[in-house]
């Protein structure tokens, strides 16, 4: 099916007003506003405290112009009483699709959900903090405590390993952005609005739990090791090629190990393996036991060939598989960077540039795709909001 960009996209109509920082908050209001909500995100004159934030292009941030893509941006100083009159404005003002409020910054009593429930009956505040009675967290502090720094790293390694994407924080985004939704199909069906809160330290914890790693701590006498680029459970391995190019390769199924071991041409050899150990290698557990006699059998074959060669022989065999890619290598060689599509598109950036820019992942077959858009500049839409909702300056 072909999208257009004609149709109405699937969040239009919807506002939200986000007083956010860094990754929970803006990076689940960024996402609705890829789906076509319009998202006010409100800062203090001069920017707020992720304005600055890493990688920075010049003097521009390119993760704030990241964070906020397709949003529209709002400078108010809350320290006075008419600026957070204002911001109370803009979160209650009257229309069907607005009177949300997304934060992950701490909640003054003046922007409060009780606040705000008097001058708007069906408000709707989701709120994010780090732990759940409100105190701070982010994600490398609720990383450190939940485990996986001493499962994550090489075989053997005696020092916890952080893992460099906030993965919790990302996590939580999207709830909030699903919170978001919710709330306000509970509002159209009811008519109510509602306080939904959330913390990161809550989130991550949820998600360990549903990957079974609580129910192992618990279970099982011995805890979890470190077994490096290894997929635990299973054969999933990192190879070396002969350009000194690194690939993953995951054999999950059955289905999927036969056709490793066809594309590799190691039936033979891996038949003797089998019956050496004693294993059945159709057996994921069998893989997981064998995986350093498979890799031995293996590695050979991807040390004798291109990343190019290699490519080319499992893509033919239908394997599992993926090279590694720095960043920069990502920008060159996936096709959804180096071809047009509806994902990605060339957008011209204020203060940073023209390049090619992502956008939602999400794809709707009734509704119009948002195209991906540039950040504005910091309080780039302020005087328009003020004539829009008629607030006070």
């Amino acid at each position: 099916m072909t999208a257009t960009f004609l149709r109405t996209p699937i969040l239009a109509g919807l506002r939200i007003v986000e007083l956010g920082a860094f990754i929970a908050g803006p990076i689940g209001s960024v996402e609705l506003a890829a789906l076509g909500a319009d998202v006010i995100r409100v800062d203090p004159p001069g920017g707020g405290i992720d304005i600055r934030r890493g990688p920075l292009h010049g003097s521009r941030s390119i993760y704030w112009a990241g964070i906020n893509q397709g949003k529209r941006s709002v400078t108010v100083d809350t320290r006075t009483e008419d600026g957070r009159r204002q911001v109370q404005k803009l979160i209650t003002a009257p229309g069907e699709g607005g009177g949300i409020l997304l934060t992950n910054l701490p909640v003054a009593p003046w922007c409060s959900y009780e606040e705000l429930k008097k001058l708007r009956r069906d408000v709707i505040a989701v709120v994010i903090t780090g732990k759940r009675d409100g105190t701070s967290a982010v994600d490398y502090t609720v990383n450190a405590g939940l485990g996986f720094p001493w499962v994550t790293g090489p075989e053997g390694y005696r020092r916890p390993v952080n893992h460099v994407l906030p993965a919790f924080d990302v996590m939580t985004g999207y709830l909030a952005a699903a919170a978001v939704l919710a709330a306000e199909r509970h509002r159209r069906l009811t008519g109510d609005g509602q306080l939904v809160e959330l913390s990161l330290a809550d989130v991550a914890l949820a998600v360990a739990a549903h990957l079974g790693y609580i129910g192992e701590a618990i279970l099982n006498e011995q805890p979890r090791g470190r077994y490096g680029n290894d997929v635990y459970g299973t054969l999933g391995q990192e190879f070396t090629t002969s350009d000194a190019r690194h690939v993953m390769v995951l054999a999950l199924t059955p289905r999927q190990w036969n056709k490793l071991v066809g594309a590799t041409g190691m039936t033979e050899r891996l038949a003797e393996l089998e019956a050496r150990l004693a294993l059945d290698l159709r057996d994921e557990a069998h893989r997981w036991q064998a995986r350093e006699e498979i890799r031995a059998v293996l590695a050979p074959w991807f040390a004798e060939r291109s990343l190019a060669e290699v490519g080319e022989a499992l893509d033919a065999g239908g394997v599992l598989w993926g090279p590694y890619r720095t960043f920069k290598q990502l920008v060159a060689e996936d096709p959804r960077m180096t071809s047009a599509g509806e994902m990605v598109a060339e957008v011209d950036h204020p203060g940073l540039g023209r390049f090619r820019t992502v956008g939602s992942a999400l794809r709707f077959g009734a509704a119009a795709l948002v195209p991906p858009a540039a950040a504005p500049v910091l309080g780039q839409h302020t005087q328009e909001v003020v004539d829009e909702f008629t607030l006070d300056r």
